[in-house]
């Protein structure tokens, strides 16, 4: 198990480790980024286990007590275990997170208050050298997730996509392959992980985010990609419409880490305490 950093557009890193032990046998790979601003900003943690692996990698980027917003697309392990070991090692950090994630989860789960952000609002990460503004969007349930959400970084164009786009396997930080390769792969990944959890509201909130015409999309699990995100978000929305309707069908297709011999969430635990 080895941690990677690579810059995947201005100013912005994608942090990665792979493993092979899960999804099996073509791995997967938990990516968190930063926004290498004047107020640093890391989206998703990773596992509270993975902190040591992906703190030292922040820090060949950015002191880590330097980091001023801890975000993720929703409450989960892989995207905010470690939120309270950053918030520790970064005395300035605070999380900012949706209303709704805030109210439910975080103002008692987080060490320190949350900056709760209403939908549509920018945290303005300094313009010293070049501004950076991220703004929030709620997608709840989208992929999954009551809390679930986006941000969007204004000068790069980069929006974080969280768990839409996930792939499987461990390919190259970003590329710029044609939309479709990147697509069916994603949707090779919905079959086997079954983690979307309304149809619905996946294609419509991969239509509206088609409007903000992101230039990168910053994936969480696998490849990230750079080109027309307008055109790969609604050429994603219509290969989930094409291949996993109708809604009821698709919500009772089992997920590979869950079926039995699969390989599962628990050996993420034990590969890194190994």
């Amino acid at each position: 198990m080895g941690t990677e950093v690579d810059e995947i557009a201005d100013g912005v890193y994608r942090i990665s480790t792979f493993f092979p032990e899960v999804a099996g046998p073509a791995g997967f790979t938990f990516n968190q980024f930063l926004i290498a601003a004047e107020e640093p900003l890391l989206f998703h943690t990773g596992m509270r286990q993975l902190f040591p692996e992906v703190s030292a990698a922040v820090a060949r980027v950015v002191p880590v007590e330097r980091l001023r917003w801890i975000a993720f697309g929703h409450l989960e392990a892989d995207e905010s275990g470690a939120m309270n070991e950053f918030l520790a090692a970064a005395p300035r950090a605070q999380v900012a997170h949706g209303q709704l994630g805030c109210e439910i989860s975080l103002r008692d789960l987080a060490d320190r208050p949350p900056r709760s952000l209403a939908h549509g609002e920018v945290l303005d990460l300094g313009d010293r050298q070049v501004s950076r503004r991220a703004r929030h969007f709620d997608t709840p349930h989208v992929p999954h997730g009551w809390d679930s959400r986006v941000l969007f970084e204004e000068t790069t164009r980069t929006l974080f996509c969280g768990d839409l786009f996930a792939q499987l396997g461990d390919g190259p930080a970003v590329t710029d392959d044609d939309p479709a390769d990147l697509v069916e792969r994603c949707l090779d990944a919905e079959a086997a992980l079954r983690q979307t959890s309304c149809l619905t509201a996946a294609t419509s909130t991969l239509r509206l985010l088609a409007e903000l015409e992101p230039r990168t999309l910053a994936v969480m699990h696998g490849t990230s990609w750079q080109g027309d995100g307008a055109a790969a978000l609604r050429r994603l929305a219509l290969g989930l419409e094409e291949r996993f309707s109708p809604e009821a069908e698709f919500a009772w297709r089992p997920s590979v880490l869950a079926a039995p011999g699969g390989t599962g969430h628990p050996q993420v635990v034990d590969a890194v305490r190994r």
